[in-house]
């Protein structure tokens, strides 16, 4: 990228640093969300990235969220945090193959799927808020990714993790939830709770028809 690139990016991150504890998230329609984002090469220095990454952090876990990546921001590069701290019941966890996900900051990562077994459950997005959705996804994944150190790092995931891998990585791609959904799945949150929470997707699917 040019000095101007890096200088742009600047001007974005760092009145987002000084602005608070938390930062807003970007809702759909926005234009960060629909572009690819640039490599992070180096735009921010070591302190710039550290303080990037805490305030991503923070303002995913206010939201509250199990991942977030930098467009959600306005941010275009290929920075994502991810961690799954929520207590799920166990029913809902052992159906949707959820565990706990330490935290983790990924930077220019990609994923490839594993095998080809894929899962379909409701997700939700934090720009797209209020929402959820039916995805089929790869049940199985690895991340090939970078640590904030500039050091190599892969790793694999199944189920729920895996999920939010794809997720968090596709909005890198200028890709949301929405463009992969099973539309006739779309609940509000209200509706989603009162009728279609249950662990796996059968009720939703029979009455709604996907």
């Amino acid at each position: 990228m040019t000095f101007a690139d890096h200088a742009a990016v600047r001007d974005l991150v760092l009145p987002l640093l000084a602005a608070g504890d938390v930062a807003p998230i970007v809702q759909l329609g926005h234009p960060a969300l629909r572009r690819p984002a640039e490599p992070f090469d180096g735009q921010l220095d070591e302190t710039e990235l550290a303080a990037l990454l805490a305030l991503m952090r923070r303002t995913m876990q206010a939201a509250p969220g199990v991942g977030l990546a930098a467009p959600q921001l306005g941010i275009p590069l290929r920075i994502a945090v991810l961690e799954d701290r929520f207590a799920a019941d166990p029913e809902v966890a052992a159906v949707r193959e959820r565990s706990p996900l330490p935290y983790f900051a990924a930077i220019n990562p990609g994923y490839t799927a594993e095998g080809t077994e894929t899962a379909l459950f409701y997700e939700g997005c934090l720009s797209f808020a209020g929402f959820q959705g039916v995805v089929e996804r790869h049940r199985s994944v690895r991340l090939d990714y970078q640590r904030p150190d500039g050091s190599a790092a892969s790793g694999r995931s199944s189920g729920w993790q895996a999920r939010i891998v794809q997720h968090e990585t596709d909005h890198l791609n200028g890709t949301l939830y929405v463009d992969k959904v099973l539309t006739r799945s779309l609940a509000g949150d209200t509706e989603f709770r009162q009728r279609w929470a249950q662990p796996d997707i059968g009720q939703a699917r029979a009455g709604l028809g996907f």
